[in-house]
């Protein structure tokens, strides 16, 4: 399949994938915060050509959690007041290495 918009440019949107299924379907401008997906989606990788991210290292809960960060990311980008992002003290360690993997700590271009 491919992830065209009809007129052979980019779709708006893409599929990140979990490693237990989970399917979330979102704004490819939104998870540019993450050097990980902008690498994917660059150039002829498959997923820039299909505009599906399977990534095997990320489960559904936490991959949920990091949709949710590269919605508000997306939201917040040029503002300067930015509320706090409810995160589950649970899932802390999970959510920073999923970060690392996804290369989040460095500042979107």
């Amino acid at each position: 399949m491919d992830a065209t918009n009809g007129n052979g440019g980019a779709s708006k949107y893409i599929t990140l994938v979990s490693k237990d299924g989970f399917e979330f379907v979102m704004l490819r401008e939104a998870t540019l915060c993450s050097d990980y997906i902008r690498g994917m989606l660059r150039n002829n990788m498959t997923e820039a050509r299909t505009g599906r991210c399977e990534l095997q290292d990320i489960n559904g809960v936490i991959l949920e959690k990091v949709v949710e960060y590269f919605h508000y990311w997306y939201k917040y980008r040029d503002r300067e007041d930015v509320p706090d992002m409810e995160i589950p003290v649970e899932n802390c360690l999970e959510l920073v290495v999923a970060a690392d993997y996804l290369g989040m700590d460095s500042k979107p271009h």
